[in-house]
């Protein structure tokens, strides 16, 4: 029951990290361009809370420094967006402190401890090094796209970063294979499609629904790219 639990959070987070990625897509095929719409962050900042929860609960020291490292980029793109100050300031102190005061109570109040994350049996010393080097290179998209945005003074998702999300991905798709752990399993070997579709939208391919002669899967993308009428 208790891994139920856990992987119900797990897969929890990765339903919307790839809904996001989703929504990111059709909204990038309906307008020809990859885009960086304000529901991709807004996603990014609730998936990432249950990211870090499910972190914790696996004792994963890669899935934890992460979810930590990226959260604040996703709330700077907000800022970019101009869509932060939108939000209640109450609300905004609560997203800003929420993930350190699941840090603090889990350190200072449970039986977690750095050691126990870094001497997990069940993720050997060398596995624990690749993961975190997996997730290291994975997240390094987002300090790639926060810099690139902040030089552009605005929110945008560049080439490089569906490449870096492209290798991260595929290792720690490999990591998730090695370790068992059927949440990271199903969230990359799902999202490095998306990824390198928009890889192609750069290089000026033709729509996804010019490449396929499945008239069904034609007309859900162009559905769903119609209702997706977002910015």
């Amino acid at each position: 029951m208790e891994n139920f639990i856990i992987y119900s959070i797990g897969f929890f987070s990765q339903v919307l990290f790839f809904g996001r990625t989703i929504i990111q897509w059709f909204i990038s095929e309906k307008e020809k361009k990859v885009l960086s719409p304000t529901i991709f962050w807004e996603l990014s900042l609730v998936a990432s809370l249950f990211m870090l929860v499910y972190g914790i609960l696996r004792n994963d020291a890669a899935i934890l420094i992460s979810q930590i490292l990226v959260y604040y980029i996703y709330v700077r793109n907000l800022q970019l967006k101009g869509k932060w100050k939108k939000v209640h300031l109450i609300f905004r102190l609560i997203i800003t402190l929420l993930p350190l005061a699941i840090l603090v109570y889990i350190f200072t109040v449970t039986d977690y401890s750095l050691a126990s994350f870094l001497k997990n049996e069940n993720n050997p010393f060398f596995l624990m090094i690749w993961g975190i080097a997996a997730q290291l290179i994975f997240i390094s998209r987002f300090f790639y796209q926060w810099l690139y945005s902040e030089n552009k003074k605005e929110s945008i998702l560049p080439i490089g970063f569906w490449i870096i999300s492209t290798v991260g991905s595929s290792m720690t798709l490999i990591y998730g294979i090695l370790r068992l752990d059927p949440v990271l399993i199903a969230a990359h070997s799902l999202g490095i499609f998306v990824y390198i579709r928009n890889i192609l939208i750069y290089r000026n391919q033709n729509k996804l629904s010019d490449k396929t002669n499945n008239r069904f899967l034609n007309k859900l993308i162009i559905f769903i790219s119609k209702k997706l009428n977002l910015k």
